[in-house]
């Protein structure tokens, strides 16, 4: 049964290493190489002035079935110009708020130019903001566009894409400072657009629809968001990037490009819905009024070689009689997925954010808590709370190990009150084998009576392995897909805790002028080994000593190995989870040589670690 134990707990720890490797492996370099290739874009010379209309899939009017898209083709390939040119093309009201500046174009009234100033590409905070929406005729063309359209037979000159609007007044959009836009069709119809912001990341846009014409005309409000090609995604099945919506009594829907790409459209009527793209730390999102009864559409489409993407939803028909006045709202969000400004839905200890403040369905969902949200969502909670206390997330991972360690406390105490117990009866259970060297039969009816006997629990080890598991997997989620994560720097040489640590031992942790990445991506990875692993290998290799050698030769190799593997196989992983890892060890440590102490065992791991050099050095002699 000893055998078996170690077995056990040697299945779950090899477990625990293949799934890591299969899904986790080089996702910190991925987002390196992704940051270094949005910085490369920026830089680069900017082609032939010129921007083609590469226009957007306008929900149809008509019939509740006419959901079908139907964009236009451009006359030959499109001309690709830089942000800048794009940008001064046409003429345009900036955005200025303390998260967000960029500018609203007059021609089609997108919002299609938003940076987010808090946000960089790198830990370099002179390096360049985030990007989140670019006009069309750029490399990436991303943008909300809202308004009317006629129902289907219709002739009413209704705004569009190309449509020069003016704006009414002058200033920035701002907070507290609203814009208005008009424009007037010359048959009668006036349409007057007001958009606000807050200071996060929300606008609010007013559409109003005055008919001094001489007939009653009938229009839907529409909303959409579009985006231009397929966009770089990580690819794991923990996080979900693509197009994304809770969509009333239909639940959350997510479809990435690729499964999108393949169904081309899904249609859905619903009320009470919200709906856009998602990136991993970025968002857009349509957010109609929660009454309101949508016809909302995800789709994928190709315009000339661009694969095109768009979340669009039409509302039920206003029909404005002469003299009248028509009236829609609509919301979008645009910006980083913080969970404060997202929300989170959590019993007793949730965040509003905007989910609360605008009565949103489920609109926390935005951040892929997974599956275990009931477990990655206290641990963010409790990261977060403690964060607030000492100001880094570091020292914040630190204090919430050991609050989960309290929390176990008493679950491991027995576990290891077990262990020592079956230390105790070593000698014992080395008397059977050799009472009954040929009878292994024998020797397990016999050990069962002793374990029966003193008490002992042979499986109870693997406990403490079983309950790391889960908040391992959490705290990994955590640090994935929260932003706030993103950069956060810790003490010293660790400046962002979402990715690796970035010394190696071969460059003498910096000494050399040596980057192992220049090998390749076949070979630097796994010379990436830097003081954090090398601690998580020890203290691991500490633990793995304090227990007796297993007799078995088979399980001795994999536990004399299982440091070294895990050293180098988390040695890619986010610092933050291999600082916890490394704690969690250390705190292991001390409080199994605590209990073996209290139960009058020997807590062998000097000795084992004296022997084991004492072996070393006779081989070498």
């Amino acid at each position: 049964m000893t055998d078996n134990r170690n077995t056990i707990l040697a299945v779950i720890l090899s477990g625990l290493v293949l799934i890591g490797w299969q899904y986790f492996y080089n996702v910190p370099q991925m987002e390196k190489q992704r940051a270094q290739q949005a910085q490369s874009e920026l830089a680069k010379p900017a082609p032939q002035a010129g921007t083609p209309a590469t226009p957007s899939t306008t929900p149809q009017a008509g019939t509740p079935s006419a959901n079908a898209p139907a964009p236009s083709q451009p006359a030959s390939a499109p001309l690709v110009v830089t942000r800048e040119v794009a940008i001064n093309a046409n003429p345009r009201i900036k955005i200025e708020t303390p998260r967000v500046s960029g500018s609203i174009s007059l021609k089609g009234a997108r919002i299609d130019d938003l940076a987010l100033v808090q946000f960089r590409n790198t830990v370099d905070p002179k390096s360049p903001a985030i990007v989140l929406f670019s006009p069309s005729g750029t490399a990436t063309p991303y943008y909300a566009e809202f308004g009317w359209v006629a129902a289907a037979g219709s002739t009413v000159r209704i705004p569009d894409q190309n449509t020069l609007w003016q704006q009414e007044g002058s200033g920035s959009l701002a907070p507290n400072s609203p814009v208005t836009l008009k424009y007037d069709n010359g048959d009668g119809l006036t349409f007057r657009r007001t958009i606000s912001i807050d200071e996060r990341y929300l606008f609010t846009i007013k559409d109003d629809v005055t008919n001094i014409g001489n007939a009653p005309v009938t229009l839907y409000p529409f909303a959409l968001i579009s985006r231009h090609g397929t966009p770089h995604v990580e690819g794991y099945y923990i996080l979900h990037e693509g197009l994304i919506g809770y969509l009333g009594e239909q639940g959350l829907q997510e479809y990435g490009y690729k499964k999108i790409d393949d169904d081309k459209v899904k249609t859905f009527n619903v009320t009470n819905g919200w709906l856009g793209i998602t990136d991993k730390y970025w968002a857009s999102a349509l957010l109609p009024d929660t009454t309101a009864k949508l016809q909302a559409r995800f789709s994928s489409n190709l315009v000339g070689a661009t694969r095109t993407y768009q979340t669009d939803y039409l509302q039920d028909p206003q029909t404005i009689a002469i003299g009248g006045t028509g009236s829609s709202n609509a919301r979008l969000f645009a910006g980083a997925k913080e969970a404060s400004v997202v929300g989170i839905n959590f019993p007793f200890a949730g965040l509003g954010g905007y989910n609360k403040q605008l009565a949103l369905n489920h609109f926390d969902l935005l951040i892929d808590w997974g599956w275990f949200y009931f477990i990655t969502k206290p641990m963010f909670l409790a990261l977060d709370f403690f964060f607030h206390l000492v100001g880094n997330f570091g020292v914040s991972i630190l204090l919430v190990t050991v609050l989960v360690k309290l929390l176990f406390f008493p679950l491991a105490n027995k576990s290891y009150a077990s262990m020592a117990k079956m230390k105790s009866v070593q000698p014992q259970l080395a008397a059977l084998k050799e009472r009954f060297p040929d009878d292994k039969v024998k020797q397990q009816q016999e050990m069962m009576e002793i374990y029966k006997k003193e008490k002992i629990n042979p499986v109870a080890g693997c406990l403490p392995v079983l309950l790391q598991i889960p908040v391992f997997f959490s705290l990994y989620k955590v640090l994935f897909v929260t932003i706030e994560m993103r950069h956060a720097p810790f003490y010293g040489w660790i400046k962002d805790l979402s990715a690796p640590d970035p010394t190696t031992i071969f460059n003498l942790f910096g000494l050399l002028p040596f980057d192992p990445m220049t090998l390749g991506p076949a070979i630097g990875p796994y010379l990436m080994l830097g003081v954090w692993p090398i601690i998580m290998g020890l203290t691991m290799w500490f633990q793995m000593k304090l227990n007796p050698t297993p007799p078995d030769p088979t399980q001795k190799m994999i536990f004399d190995w299982m440091p070294l593997i895990f050293t180098f196989m988390l040695a890619s992983f986010p610092a933050g989870l291999v600082i916890y890892w490394a704690w969690n060890n250390l705190l292991s440590v001390l409080q199994q040589s605590y209990i073996m102490r209290r139960n009058g065992v020997k807590v062998e791991l000097f000795d084992n670690l004296k022997a084991t050099f004492a072996k070393k050095a006779v081989e070498k002699t």
